[in-house]
């Protein structure tokens, strides 16, 4: 006989949401346990980093939450010490500007929280939860209006268009992301 606590390992070793989950590429195919009739389309993804700053004041789990509370599903999650390789490649577009090198060794002074959401128009929505790059013109309730002031020291990075959040969702996460599917999804979708 079973106890209570092994028949729920049983029931979660097993299940359809331990069936589903698997590791994907952070780029290109994505992997699914099930087969389906149709083409699967991927959904939006947006790369979204909690910097240095936010880490060190813990803002981490206020951040994770706004993005859950919105019904987005997080596909990718680590706490990381970014290599100098890696934050020069994510802000190559910047290499040009004054104040690339004191961005690169910003992102370098301490860990950072690296996630990828996952949903329906999550780019241009994560962009308006984030705020403006200048916390100062920021509006009450987004990240950047609630826990930054300086330009400099603004807490987090969001992906600016779905191409950038694939290309660096491929960056960050080499190892890929999980497909899951959400127990919540028909609550969230028509």
């Amino acid at each position: 006989m079973l106890t209570s606590t092994q028949n729920r390992a049983a029931a979660f070793s097993s299940g359809p949401v331990a069936r589903r989950a698997a590791v994907r590429p952070a780029l290109g195919m994505r992997a699914r346990a099930r087969p389906t009739a149709a083409v699967s389309v991927r959904a939006e993804i947006s790369y979204i980093m909690v910097k240095p700053d936010g880490v060190q004041r813990g803002l981490v789990g206020d951040i994770i939450s706004r993005f859950e509370r919105k019904g987005y599903k997080l596909t990718g999650l680590k706490l990381y010490q970014t290599p100098r390789e890696v934050a020069e490649e994510h802000y190559k577009d910047l290499s040009a500007k004054p104040f690339y090198k004191d961005l690169v060794n910003y992102i370098l002074s301490g860990p950072v929280v690296c996630m990828v959401w996952e949903g329906k128009g999550v780019v241009a929505t994560a962009r308006k939860m984030i705020g403006a790059t200048n916390p100062l013109a920021s509006e009450p309730g987004t990240i950047r209006g609630d826990f930054a002031i300086e330009v400099g020291r603004n807490v987090i990075h969001g992906s600016d268009s779905p191409e950038n959040g694939e290309r660096e969702a491929g960056l960050w996460f080499k190892e890929g992301l999980v497909a899951w599917d959400q127990t919540m999804t028909p609550w969230l979708k028509e």
